[in-house]
């Protein structure tokens, strides 16, 4: 779990999606570097591009009341007491 990290979000929406004035369903944040992007419901799916890019295996939920996590690599959310175990 050492690609989870105290990371501050990069962003307050999508930065890709802003660029090309479309919008997202949800957002996610990359727990590796604090980069914010749309969800595989959205069109772009930039969050997953951004894992496919830069290997950074694991986002969580950037929806307000939300706390779940994702890895991308084992395609499974992360069982919540090893996600808080994880974090600095």
């Amino acid at each position: 779990m050492g690609e989870i990290r105290d990371v501050q979000p990069d962003a307050i929406g999508c930065s890709e999606c802003l660029a090309r004035g479309d919008s997202w369903v949800n957002l996610r944040e990359c727990l590796t570097c604090g980069h914010v992007a749309c969800c595989d419901s959205s069109k772009n799916r930039h969050a997953r591009h951004h894992h496919q890019a830069t290997g950074h295996p694991i986002i969580r939920s950037f929806q307000p009341g939300e706390s779940w996590r994702w890895c991308y690599v084992d395609e499974t959310y992360l069982p919540e007491e090893v996600a808080d175990s994880a974090s600095p």
